[in-house]
């Protein structure tokens, strides 16, 4: 979204010998030629020139036109806050430029504000209701603010009157996914990268679309098709310029952290390059940066990948956040064999089993490691489906037989407190800060929040609140202890654990890893919010720490 041109102000015979005007030729000519610098300080000599005296209209025309071309060259190097103010300058003089008023919008867009931004748009519209750029701004910032029907209704309207323009078929096809309108996002993309076949960005979202259907192929396909045009996918920071840039590393075929929230509001650029099996990233055309950050989180699905994300970071050699070497060792099995010996921690035996394994051989194995009850789910899995508890033989040589891939069987611990209830806390490590995510809290073993019945029991709520605002009263000094010393062993910078304490009250783990989800949805549970930022506060604060240590500002 960028600052849209004002018309020039008309020649007059008598007003072109004036410096005022010179110096607004001469800013013109230098932003033409990209010297931006050059073109700032001959519109300030401009309006130094005209004083405060101008009081025929051309010279008024013209005073407007400088503060309104200082503006544009403000936005161009980053400069919100004195765009912004020119453009507030301009319009006090003539209140008719709709342009100004369009530039407003987008000062505010990029600060963040889409809620400010609409008012302005729809002022620039309020004076010429076919302004294209204020149009299509405004149902950017509709989406942004979650209008999205409106914004679809808008756009349909765009569409109709250019229907060769590709960025409106893309922002349709996201106005269409937002409101869960797949195979309409689907459509609509498809129509922009038809318009404009270098549409990157088109296509990496029907690479995404394709890929939640479960239509691989298709998935991998745009996805290559995408990486050739684009290689690096832009997320724009909410100011300009940018604190600092981070190129982080994804694998669409793979487990990611999830970054949505993460990212949100960043004050760094971050550009997401996706590591396909077709595409060998060239290093030397990724440009500048501070600071890695690896997503790739899962090492049982990215099991091939996490190798060449390895070399590509030791080839760029900057700071990196969640080393993929140290991904790679944070499989099941790996988590268990790497925390029993820490004092105050309880993990339950995990066996990986190979797909290829003998069904008998597989049962025999697991009876004689473990005793019945037991837990089996599939390798690369999160969250409770296919995850089951198994009773005895029959029933685990059953469950065997129809699932296919890699298992973990895992030694089931009754966890389940003094009242009948279990209770599984989450907390985020970030660099050095272990933080409180949440309490799950439920009747039955298999325990995630999103799936237990906390919105109906305000006693539940009532605890989990507790346990967020002081989580010192559930985990005591050495728990912290034990917490810390799971941080220094695993060694990653951002990652969770789920756990709760056995009734030894040994810190019981279950879950060690950096795919879990923080997210601020939480409508139902509000008293949630502070503790989300607050993990949203450190991670930010995390990165911009380790850009600073390239010695960039």
């Amino acid at each position: 979204m960028t600052a849209t041109a004002l018309p020039t102000v008309p020649s007059a015979d008598d007003l072109i010998e004036l410096p005022m005007v010179q110096h607004l030729v001469l800013g013109q000519e230098h932003h033409a030629a990209g010297r931006i610098d050059d073109a700032i300080a001959a519109y300030h000599r401009g309006l130094e020139a005209a004083g405060n005296d101008a009081a025929d209209h051309l010279a008024m025309a013209t005073k407007a036109e400088l503060h309104a071309k200082l503006g544009n060259a403000c936005m161009v190097r980053g400069r919100l806050d004195l765009a912004g103010l020119n453009y507030t300058a301009a319009l006090r003089i003539a209140p008719h430029l709709t342009a100004c008023w369009c530039n407003l919008g987008t000062v505010q867009m990029q600060g963040g504000n889409p809620e400010g931004a609409i008012a302005f748009y729809r002022q620039a519209i309020k004076l010429n209701a076919t302004h294209w750029p204020s149009r299509t701004n405004l149902a950017q910032a509709l989406i942004a603010t979650g209008e999205t029907a409106a914004a679809k209704s808008l756009l349909a309207d765009l569409a109709g009157e250019r229907p060769q323009d590709s960025g409106v078929q893309h922002q349709l096809g996201r106005a269409c996914h937002e409101l869960n309108e797949i195979e309409a996002a689907l459509e609509h993309f498809g129509e922009a990268v038809a318009l404009n076949p270098n549409d990157a960005e088109s296509l990496y979202w029907i690479g995404g679309i394709r890929q939640a259907l479960g239509d691989l192929p298709a998935a991998q396909a745009a996805y290559v098709a995408a990486a050739q045009i684009q290689p690096l996918i832009r997320r724009r920071p909410v100011k300009s310029p940018a604190d600092f840039r981070v190129l982080a590393l994804y694998a669409p075929f793979a487990g990611n952290t999830p970054v949505e929230f993460l990212f949100e509001d960043a004050r760094h650029d971050t550009d997401t390059l996706a590591l396909l099996d077709d595409i060998s990233p060239d290093v030397s055309a990724l440009g500048a940066f501070d600071l890695v950050v690896n997503l790739i989180s899962d090492p049982d699905q990215a099991a091939s990948v996490l190798p060449a994300a390895a070399g590509l970071v030791a080839a760029l050699g900057k700071p990196v956040v969640n080393d993929p070497e140290k991904i790679r060792r944070t499989t099941r099995d790996e988590i268990a064999n790497l925390l029993p010996d820490i004092e105050g921690c309880r993990i339950p035996k995990i066996l990986r089993q190979p797909a290829a394994r003998d069904l008998s051989e597989a049962v025999l194995e697991a009876r004689l490691l473990f005793s019945f009850p037991l837990l089996v789910r599939p390798a690369g899995t999160h969250g409770g489906d296919h995850f089951e508890k198994v009773e005895d033989e029959a029933a685990l040589a059953e469950h065997l037989g129809t699932h296919e891939g890699d298992r973990y069987l895992t030694e089931y611990v009754d966890y389940a407190s003094r009242d009948g209830y279990f209770r599984k806390y989450r907390f985020i490590f970030v660099g050095e800060k272990v933080l409180p995510y949440h309490l799950a809290i439920g009747s039955g073993w298999k325990l995630h929040h999103d799936s237990t019945d906390m919105a109906d029991h305000r006693w539940m709520q009532q605890e989990e609140a507790a346990f967020l605002s002081d989580p010192a009263a559930v985990f005591k000094a050495s728990h912290y202890r034990t917490l810390h010393a799971i941080r220094e062993c695993i060694g990653l910078d951002f990652f969770g654990i789920d756990c709760t304490l056995d009734r030894d009250g040994k810190l019981l783990v279950f879950e060690v890893n950096a795919s879990m989800l923080v997210h601020e949805h939480n409508a139902a549970f509000p008293y949630k919010d502070p503790y989300v930022r607050a993990i949203k506060l450190a991670f930010d604060a995390m990165l911009r720490q380790r850009a600073q240590k390239t010695g960039q500002p």
